[in-house]
This record gives structure tokens, C-alpha cells and sequence, in this order.
């Protein structure tokens, strides 16, 4: 079996806006069908920010239900990471609102860029800084506000996007068996054009121009995503259990990245996992990239479908095109 690094989930909580889009409201302003989207996506519905939420908002409220579940003050707090990909703003880091606005000490608290792989690196940056370093409780969220970069012109990529936030506090095991056994990160920048923002960055900064031209709405080639999603998936899952010197059926539960249901069937189908094992909810909340997976283990956690002493394994891919899972005993 893989050495144990003695840390664990002391908490989760998650945030969720509270407009929900449905694929009806979809048939209103584009050439769709809920048949159409639901048969390709396994989408049937998404939460929209309103006008007074954001990345920081829906932060800032997983935060603190996290905190709560873990029985742990803001101060008890060293470090904060933010997965986003949707900043509250471009400068600062969103995370440094999040710490004031928490109330924490003056704690070292910055954001992560990895789109729907965001938790998963954020998770790994954690325990790498914990194993080095004094920290002893850490905060790592993901959380994104999809509806502000989304083209709702586009019916490719409009249908699959949501908001929300998942937080979980991350601190010392208790015991000789729960920790973290298996972490891996990965990234090929030769897939990176495949899912961007084209404008608003150095290399193509906004002007009336970009604004016109709709650059600055989420850009994916679909089809060459799916096929990425659909084998990295399942390689990444495979080898994680490999690694460990475990047996596929010891996972208790298996939270991927929501991007799509036939990627994740199609998974799950050939690592023969029952469907049983697997968290989605792709179906209510649709992709809300670096958000989805500490979403789902919120839900899991309050759900009860998850165990003091059991196998969790979380499996995040993506923009970049990145990918990474981390494995734990719960």
C-alpha cells in the first residue's frame, strides 16, 4: 500500500445560487430541445448567479458552512486557496477578499488556475504545503461563477455551464489509517486552445473590438474535449487504484469532475465501478468546473454516503488541458 500522509476532510460545505435554469428556459431563446441537451449531457438543469453574487459570495458562504462542520473558527485558519477560473476580480487574488471578509489573521491566501481541475490541484497544493511547513488547518475551495463568461448565443457550449462553490477544511488525521494516500497532478499545454477565453488577458487585451467580436466568452472545441474527458477519465481513476496498491472495488465512492454523464457512464461502465459508487449531479447543477467536485463531496458527506475509514477517491480534468486525483482513507 502507498505511504500515508497524515491528513484528512475536517469539514465541507458547499453554496449554490438560487436561480435555477432549466432546459425549458433554453427552448426560449435557442434552437433546442430538453430531449436534444438531456440525451447529450445528462443536463437538465443549472443555478445562475444573480446580479449580488459572485465567485467571492458563494465563497465566502461554503466557507463558512465548512468551517461550521468542522467545528473550527476563521482564526484557527493558516492558509486559504482558491481554485477559480472566474475571479471576483482580475486583481487581486479572490481568496484575499475571502480571508477578510471570513475574519481570519493575516494568513497567506491566493488563487489557483486550473478550470475544472481546480479543486484537485488546489487539494495536492494543501497537503504539499502542510507536509513542509507549520500549517496545520487549510482552506481550499473551488468556486465559479460560469454564467458571467458564458455565451448564451452559443448553444454548444451555453447548455452545459452553472455557478456554485464547494470549501473544505483541511487538517491533522486522528488516527493511524485515515490520510491522504495517492496524489497526482498532470497537465499537456499542447490541448491548452482547446478551452479558453480568448480576451482580457496580455495577449489579447478587451478593446471595442474584442467585446464586439464576443471574445471574451468561454470558447471549447467540444468534440475534441470529449474524447480527451472520455479516456482521461478512466486512465486516471485506473492508475490512482493502481498506485496504491488497492483493488477498484475498495473504493467506496468516486467523485469525477462533472463535464458530462455519457463521460462519466462511459467511465464508469469500463472500470466495471457500480453506478452506486459514483457521485453526479451533473443533472441538477450541470458543469461548474473547479466547483463540481467539492460540490458533490459536500453533498456525499451530508448525504452519509461516505465513512470514517473508507476509500474516496476524487478525480478532476479539464482546461489546459489538465487533469489529477487525489485518494484518501476518509
Amino acid at each position: 500500500m502507498a505511504k500515508r500522509l497524515p491528513f484528512t476532510i475536517l469539514g465541507v460545505g458547499h453554496a449554490l445560487p438560487g436561480r435555477i435554469m432549466t432546459n425549458a428556459d433554453f427552448e426560449k431563446i435557442l434552437d433546442t430541445s430538453d430531449e436534444w441537451i438531456t440525451t447529450r449531457t445528462g443536463i437538465r438543469e443549472r443555478r445562475i448567479c444573480a446580479e449580488d453574487e459572485n465567485t467571492l459570495t458563494m465563497a465566502l458562504q461554503a466557507s463558512r458552512a465548512a468551517l461550521t462542520a468542522a467545528a473550527c473558527q476563521p482564526e484557527d485558519l493558516d492558509l486559504i486557496i482558491l481554485a477559480t477560473c472566474t475571479p471576483a476580480y482580475p486583481i487581486p487574488a479572490t481568496a484575499c477578499f475571502l480571508q477578510h471578509q471570513l475574519g481570519c489573521r493575516h494568513i497567506p491566501a491566493f488563487d489557483l488556475s486550473a478550470a475544472c481541475s481546480g479543486f484537485i490541484y488546489a487539494f495536492s497544493a494543501a497537503v504539499g504545503m502542510m507536509t513542509v511547513s507549520p500549517y496545520k488547518r487549510v482552506l481550499i475551495i473551488g468556486a465559479e461563477t460560469m454564467s458571467r463568461v458564458t455565451d448564451f448565443q452559443d448553444r454548444g457550449t451555453c447548455i452545459l455551464l452553472g455557478d456554485g462553490a464547494g470549501a473544505a477544511v483541511l487538517g491533522p488525521a486522528d488516527d493511524k489509517v485515515t490520510g491522504v494516500y495517492d496524489l497526482h497532478l498532470g497537465a499537456d499545454g499542447g490541448g491548452a486552445e482547446l478551452i479558453t477565453v480568448p480576451a482580457g488577458g496580455s495577449w489579447l487585451p478587451t478593446s471595442t473590438r474584442t467585446v464586439d467580436d464576443r471574445l471574451h466568452y468561454l470558447k471549447m472545441n467540444g468534440r475534441e474535449v470529449y474524447k480527451f474527458a472520455v479516456t482521461k477519465m478512466q486512465e486516471v481513476i485506473r492508475e490512482a487504484v493502481q498506485r496504491a496498491r488497492i483493488k477498484m472495488d475498495d473504493l467506496a465512492l468516486v467523485i469525477p469532475h462533472q463535464s458530462n454523464a455519457r463521460i462519466i457512464e462511459s467511465a464508469v461502465e469500463k472500470l466495471g465501478l457500480p453506478a452506486s459508487k459514483v457521485a453526479v449531479n451533473i443533472d441538477r447543477y450541470g458543469n461548474t468546473s473547479a466547483a463540481s467536485i467539492p460540490i458533490a463531496l459536500a453533498e456525499a458527506v451530508q448525504d452519509g454516503r461516505i465513512h470514517k475509514g473508507e476509500w474516496l477517491l476524487m478525480a478532476g480534468f479539464g482546461g489546459g488541458l489538465t487533469w489529477g486525483t487525489v485518494l484518501i482513507r476518509f
